[in-house]
């Protein structure tokens, strides 16, 4: 679950530190009223590091920690999000209110199971290499949904790994409901999925008769389908209590999924693992 919690922790600086809809569309407002400029008139960017805690493989009962860094922001009308060992643009300006569309490409550094595998028996069917992951990724968001200042996004990221580890096809579909609290306080809920084809699950989810042998695990062969779905909260808050101004802020986030298909049969879930998976993450960023 590191790829997802890094993704996850990718979307809390996203929304809540540098909060680019809904800020974006206080900024408007502000503007229009003559009141307030906004850091998201123009360019901005926003960096962050943050730390996050989850399972040391998808669908591993062993916790481990480790160092996140996010990229967020508008460049040139191109925007920039953050995604777990990468990043997607978005080639495509959002309304100030209404129905937007987003579509760009992305890529992402997958490392399920190439570093940090605390149990010695996964560990014995030997580390798995690094994915890179590219496609296109697309969405439609929903400005003013139940107030002036919210948003409701749908967003897909289609990937194919080019770095020859899976070789295989992932679609990682997400719906996120973004809000401020206050004027200097945001949060966000997003429920996301993922689904793999044939090649995609037997790298990452099947063993192998010469694996189980050396592991002591059944032989299993793993098919296409989804992989593991699950909900996420991030709240953020910005640390001179203006989300349009940019500079410092805190976010917090955490979240539970839940492996399913093959991917919660095989033996290095059910047996040596767990389908349920929690993680966590703490970050401070700034915004310019």
């Amino acid at each position: 679950m590191k790829q997802n919690l890094m993704f996850i922790a990718g979307l809390c600086a996203a929304s809540a530190l540098t909060s680019p809809a809904a800020a974006q569309e206080a900024a408007d407002s502000s503007s229009a009223s003559g009141s307030e400029t906004s850091v998201y008139d123009g360019d901005w960017l926003s960096v962050g590091v943050g730390m996050g805690y989850g399972p040391s493989y998808d669908g591993s009962d062993d916790y481990v920690a480790f160092p996140i860094p996010v990229v967020q922001g508008s460049l040139g009308g191109i925007g920039i999000s953050p995604r777990g060992g990468g990043l997607a643009l978005d080639f495509l300006a959002d309304p100030k209110k209404g129905v937007g569309f987003d579509f760009g490409p992305a890529v992402q550094l997958r490392s399920n199971r190439a570093s940090k595998i605390e149990d010695k028996v996964v560990r014995s069917l030997g580390k798995l290499d690094r994915a890179v992951e590219i496609g296109p990724s697309m969405g439609i968001t929903v400005a003013q949904v139940f107030h002036e200042y919210d948003t409701l996004t749908f967003s897909t990221d289609i990937g194919w790994d080019v770095a020859g580890a899976h070789k295989g096809m992932v679609v990682s579909p997400a719906l996120t409901y973004f809000t401020p609290l206050s004027r200097g306080a945001a949060v966000s809920l997003t429920a996301s999925a993922e689904w793999g084809d044939r090649k995609f699950a037997d790298y990452y989810y099947s063993i192998s008769p010469a694996q189980s042998a050396v592991s002591g695990l059944a032989p299993f062969s793993a098919g296409k389908g989804f992989t593991k779905a699950g909900l996420t909260a991030i709240g953020g808050i910005d640390l001179d209590g203006n989300l349009l101004n940019g500079g410092f802020a805190i976010v917090v986030g955490g979240g539970y999924s839940r492996m399913l298909g093959d991917a919660k049969d095989t033996p290095l879930t059910s047996v040596r693992g767990s389908p349920n998976q929690w993680f966590g993450a703490i970050g401070i960023g700034y915004t310019f």
